[in-house]
């Protein structure tokens, strides 16, 4: 017979042997004969000791990977991807955790699925793109691929977080002559630019030299109407002042002929004084004297009939 005591220490191990403690993010699925039974929460729980046992622990935190493959656009340019896939179980509820615990054998076939999805619709989507537009769908190919693959991954009891694209690279051909483009425009929005400075400057230049001639022609009309102005007193004053000499003469019965021989005299005396070294021919004989004071004396009698037919008139 079998002692008391040894019965009871097999009994504490049979308790103590369906104590199962779960991981803080980790949900236990329990199974009875290789049947689903239940799910154990985090924390410390209890199964039936060799009856009920731990078929899979899951884990409900978010879960990452990283991904590179290839694809071809319309125009037949291959595109390379490197893609950074957050997905994570999407409830802790009982039905959400047997579909993740019995859809897949193993983790392995899981990853495998999922990024062979992944890269199913990316390709898709690219191939209805040509290779100029697809450097500017980076986005487009993100909600794309995201509306896609959520639908999938529900059956599956996950839920696509997040899919970034963290590279798109091109055959090293295209590449070049990617960046040749780039350096063409680039100098061609330099050169435009250098040519819109260029014409601001002409510009600005030429309406300052336009506003210089302007200003430059004022003044220069200003001072020829005041040199006028001036020419016109000296000339007033100059007439008036032989005028008032020819009347005092002739009070006093002298020849006003002398004024003018007077005046010629000065003449040839300021033409030697400021000529500065310039020829003047002068005819110093009797005649030309002669003539040259008929020539004033018509000049003075001109004057003398003008004066006394504009002095009736006032």
């Amino acid at each position: 017979m079998i002692p008391l005591y040894v019965l009871l220490v097999v009994l504490v191990i049979i308790i103590f042997s369906g104590l199962v403690s779960v991981n803080q993010g980790t949900i236990a699925v329990v199974t009875m004969f290789g049947k689903y039974r239940r799910i154990l929460p985090a924390g410390l729980n209890f199964k039936i000791p060799i009856l009920e046992r731990i078929y899979k622990r899951i884990s409900i935190q978010n879960r990452s990977i990283e991904m590179e493959f290839q694809a071809v656009t319309f125009d037949q340019a291959n595109v390379y991807f490197k893609t950074m896939l957050l997905y994570a179980v999407m409830s802790a509820d009982a039905e959400t955790i047997k579909k993740v615990a019995f859809k897949f054998i193993n983790d392995r076939e899981l990853m495998q699925a999922l990024v062979r999805t992944i890269e199913g619709n990316v390709r898709s989507y690219v191939a209805t793109k040509k290779q100029a537009e697809i450097l500017a769908l980076r986005r487009e190919i993100v909600g794309s691929v995201k509306q896609e693959v959520d639908q999938v991954l529900e059956e599956w009891g996950y839920h696509l977080l997040d899919l970034q694209i963290n590279d798109i690279t091109f055959d090293q051909v295209i590449m070049e002559s990617m960046s040749k483009v780039v350096a063409s425009n680039n100098l061609k929005a330099a050169a435009e630019n250098e040519g819109q400075a260029l014409l601001i400057t002409k510009t600005k230049a030429a309406e300052a030299d336009g506003n210089a001639i302007k200003i430059s022609a004022e003044a220069e009309r200003e001072a020829a109407r005041l040199r006028g102005q001036g020419v016109a007193l000296f000339r007033e004053e100059v007439a008036r002042g032989m005028s008032d000499a020819a009347e005092q003469m002739k009070q006093a019965n002298l020849d006003t002929n002398v004024i003018l021989f007077s005046m010629w005299t000065e003449a040839i005396q300021n033409f030697a004084e400021y000529g500065k070294g310039n020829m003047i021919f002068l005819d110093g004989s009797a005649d030309g004297m002669q003539r040259t004071m008929k020539e004033l004396m018509a000049m003075m009698q001109m004057r003398d009939g003008t004066k006394q037919t504009k002095e009736p008139l006032k």
